[in-house]
């Protein structure tokens, strides 16, 4: 018996190993190193990224250099339906009871995308934070968040170890200068961090414990809806 297999479009096959590159490599890349991943010409590379920039999956940094794309939350969105489902009642308690903008986390590679937030509409001001919007993930509230699940190593910040013990990560400054942000993991099955809830304000006065109190529930309450 002879097994013959559908063709495949090698374009299309090398744009998805780009984009798996770019996700694995974590930093953005220079073309160079995409080139030398697919095992293609550069023009062949810089015609696929070319493409790829078009859709939004693929965007440049200052040196010229590629990483994953702001259109990438936009599918984590469509993909991640569940999560987001479970995690909006939250949301919006979070911010009727606290008062802040509240957001939904996932790691993309080494960074923290925000692929679902909900402000309120009854404060004089808060803060605005957008689908979309990514820091490091080692920087941050959300982003230490998405890390405390891991085993701890010899090179986690200070802030990375207090956030373990007391359930929930605060940051000041780190990526918005003047933001405030507490966060929490909700927790997937497998015990690793399927996505962070968090807060963000400017209110130097506001207890923290309480925040970090309040996200935590709210997240320990998504990650028993996704079991």
């Amino acid at each position: 018996m002879t097994v013959t297999t559908a063709p495949q479009s090698q374009t299309l096959d090398r744009g998805l190993r780009i984009l798996e590159h770019l996700a694995a490599a974590g930093t953005p890349q220079p073309i160079t190193d995409v080139c030398r991943d697919l095992g293609v010409h550069r023009s062949v590379a810089y015609r696929l990224l070319r493409t790829l920039e078009d859709h939004r999956l693929v965007e440049r940094d200052s040196a010229g250099r590629y990483r994953l794309g702001l259109g990438i939350a936009g599918l984590a969105r469509g993909v991640r339906g569940d999560l987001q489902s479970a995690a909006a009642p939250r949301l919006h308690a979070l911010v009727a009871d606290l008062g802040m903008t509240a957001f939904l986390v996932v790691r993309a590679g080494d960074e923290a995308v925000t692929v679902a937030s909900v402000e309120p509409h009854d404060t004089a001001a808060h803060v605005s934070y957008r689908p979309g919007t990514r820091h490091a993930i080692d920087h941050g509230a959300p982003g230490l968040a998405l890390l405390m699940p891991e085993p701890p190593a010899p090179h986690d910040r200070d802030a990375l170890t207090r956030a373990r013990r007391t359930g929930w990560a605060v940051s000041h400054g780190e990526v918005v200068r003047g933001l405030r942000s507490v966060a929490a993991p909700v927790i997937g099955p497998d015990g690793t961090a399927r996505a962070a809830l968090a807060v963000v304000h400017v209110d130097a006065d506001a207890d923290t414990a309480a925040i970090g109190r309040a996200v935590a529930e709210a997240a320990a309450t998504v990650s028993a809806a996704l079991r």
